[in-house]
């Protein structure tokens, strides 16, 4: 579960300061699947990273699962980030010089996995994805839609008991996009928290809950109502 209460976050330019957060409240529970939206310089992506534990607030409270975080050490919050939350990114963030198989088993590494662990767990987390016939191909091998289910992948082989996705299908076609947001929701049925960060409102209506911040506030914060649903036989795999 996640919790943050009053919290804050400002950049100090030594001329300026800009305050990208202000006195945010909010809880993530449990297997919630959410959508934060918002425009450029909204303070959406700040947030992510926050949430994350990629960067850290300037005032306020955060705890995940119980834990509070701002007090944590920078090794604290590495074991943190690899041991319970799982990251995809827009530009898939993959080695290209590695394939499939090997960019999928990198988490494992430094969370400590032996080698025939690691190559066990990666096989069967991109056969999860529908990419069992492609764990040899390099990234320049694969679609852009492949490319993405690899990041996917890689984001589940630690077992996260969350995700974060920012922007996860913004270099995506239509189609593509659908299957990578069919995939996270199979993942959320099964149990997985996920948050993800869009510009897209059709996006956003893929899952269940709806944050839309604007000047580093939350402005709005609803249940999905009409929720758009992929058919698992609608997901190419």
């Amino acid at each position: 579960m996640i919790k943050i209460e009053n919290l804050s976050k400002r950049y100090d330019t030594g001329v300026i300061s800009v305050e990208a957060l202000k006195n945010i409240n909010l809880t993530v529970m449990e297997k919630e699947f959410v959508s934060i939206m918002g425009p450029s310089g909204s303070g959406k992506s700040t947030l992510m990273n926050i949430l994350g534990c990629l960067d850290r607030p300037t005032e306020g409270l955060y705890e995940l699962d119980g834990q509070s975080v701002q007090g944590m050490s920078d090794d604290e919050l590495a074991v943190v980030r690899n041991k319970k939350i799982g990251f995809i990114f827009q530009s898939f963030n993959l080695i290209p010089r590695i394939n499939a198989l090997k960019n999928v088993e990198l988490p494992m590494i430094y969370a400590g996995i032996s080698a025939g662990q690691r190559r066990e767990i990666a096989v069967k987390a991109l056969q999860k994805v529908g990419l069992e016939e492609r764990i040899h191909h390099k990234p320049n091998e694969l679609s852009g839609g492949q490319k993405q289910r690899v990041a996917i992948a890689r984001s589940l082989v630690n077992n996260p008991s969350l995700i974060f996705a920012d922007e996860p299908t913004g270099n995506l076609d239509t189609k593509s996009g659908n299957e990578v947001m069919g995939i996270f929701q199979q993942l959320n049925a099964e149990g997985v928290t996920i948050i993800m960060v869009t510009h897209e409102l059709d996006i956003a209506l893929h899952t269940k809950r709806m944050i839309v911040c604007r000047d580093g506030e939350i402005i709005e914060d609803k249940p999905v109502e009409n929720q758009i649903i992929i058919k698992k036989q609608e997901v190419i795999l």
